[in-house]
């Protein structure tokens, strides 16, 4: 016997039910990360600060450019040690470039 088949709209509704809960606290969890930052950065180099993802125990820093990234990376190896101590499961931390749109 053949299912029916569903809309795109119960489709996305079921999908989203599902999704929406991991996403809100992976959203909440680069917020943490980025108004703790700014607490212990520079505010000149804070201001060039896009955005910090953890995501299986490596915390990425993004920087908006190129020369900016090269700055943070010194800033970021300063509070290495603080980094970890917030959150011991960080193996890695990271410092990419994502221009700001």
């Amino acid at each position: 016997m053949a299912r029916k088949p569903e809309s795109v709209k119960a489709l996305l509704s079921r999908i989203s039910q599902s999704v929406r809960l991991p996403v809100a606290e992976q959203r909440q969890a680069q917020e943490d990360w980025r108004s703790w930052l700014k607490n212990k950065l520079p505010a000149a180099l804070d201001a060039h600060v896009t955005g910090a993802v953890e995501r299986e125990k490596q915390l990425t820093i993004f920087a908006e450019s190129a020369a900016w990234s090269a700055r943070l990376r010194f800033a970021v190896a300063e509070i290495d040690a603080e980094i970890r101590g917030r959150n011991a499961e960080i193996q890695k931390v990271a410092v990419k470039v994502m221009p700001k749109r």
